[in-house]
């Protein structure tokens, strides 16, 4: 059975540090589970760390697709599934580390993306009326199609709310729930661990990583991609840091309010990955809180990792 370490948290929370630590000690390449990092020439608004950052340890998963090309959930498994066969055949340690629910769960999981529909006509549709009518009346909607999905998904995640639609209009089915559609992936020796931190040091860290990409020129990434000739509408800018900056470019509010709703709305989503992290309930929860030490903290994640592999 092949070993796999995955690394989850959320944004801002100390991710790529200890995934490159660990990589360090464990001979082992690291595959991004980043669904903003998979992107081409999105650099700074995806935190994506640079080569110096990286400290000499393979990345994968990064630089991957240009921002007008289309990468599903399903596409990322098997490339992911992929790369574990090539780094455990080379006796590298594959260690997953990001922040995209989904894309852990596709390894955790036996899910099978073969016989999933798309209708981007319909999602299109979708989008335009939640952005005319606003999020609860898209809610609204499939809350009459489907209660108990309406009862699961936020009104404000409207990205899964009209998914969720698209399913049941295609498939006449509703969509799965979490707790239902886990089966755990028999190919792989899993040892997760998760990093939290003190809800107030998260989103200060979160609001000082704002601060800096600013610094770093996440205007001028944005303003060049625009003038690339790449369409505002694409799915890869509706990620945070990219939409907001938008919306200041094509003059509709200012800078600083752009970045006041930037560092709100990924304090939200940092949240809501908790939330949604927490559920694996046989993850090993670190609070980089309470360590002074980051020797200390590794060494910590080490005994766990070596206790669950049985390293030599």
């Amino acid at each position: 059975m092949k070993q796999l370490l995955i690394i989850v948290g959320p944004t801002a929370v100390g991710k790529t540090d200890t995934a490159i630590a660990l990589a360090k000690k464990l001979n082992g390449e690291i595959i991004s589970a980043d669904s903003m990092q998979i992107y081409r020439f999105m650099d700074i608004g995806t935190a994506k760390p640079t080569k110096e950052e990286q400290a000499g340890i393979p990345h994968h998963m990064m630089d991957f697709v240009d921002p007008d090309e289309a990468f599903s959930v399903a596409e990322f498994q098997n490339k992911a599934t992929e790369l574990i066969e090539v780094l455990s055949e080379k006796h590298k340690l594959p260690i997953v580390a990001g922040g995209t629910g989904l894309y852990v769960n596709s390894l955790m999981y036996k899910m099978d993306f073969t016989s999933t529909i798309s209708n981007w006509a319909l999602r299109n549709s979708l989008e335009k009326e939640a952005q005319h009518h606003g999020n609860l009346y898209i809610h609204n909607r499939l809350k009459e199609i489907d209660p108990k999905a309406a009862e699961r998904i936020h009104p404000n995640n409207v990205k899964r709310v009209i998914r969720a639609i698209e399913v049941n209009y295609e498939s006449g089915e509703n969509i799965g729930d979490f707790k239902e559609d886990t089966i755990p992936n028999d190919e792989y020796s899993i040892c997760m661990i998760g990093l939290t931190r003190n809800r107030e040091e998260l989103y200060d860290r979160v609001n000082r990583r704002v601060e800096i990409m600013l610094q770093q020129g996440l205007v001028e990434e944005v303003r060049g991609l625009l003038e690339k000739g790449y369409s505002k509408d694409l799915i890869a800018f509706k990620g945070l840091g990219y939409k907001e900056i938008i919306g200041y470019l094509e003059g509709k509010y200012d800078l600083d309010y752009a970045v006041e709703i930037l560092k709100r709305d990924t304090r939200r989503y940092a949240k809501r990955q908790l939330t949604w992290f927490k559920r694996y309930q046989k993850a090993n929860w670190f609070n980089l809180s309470e360590y002074t030490s980051s020797e200390k903290l590794i060494n910590d994640i080490m005994e766990v990792i070596e206790g669950h592999f049985h390293l030599i």
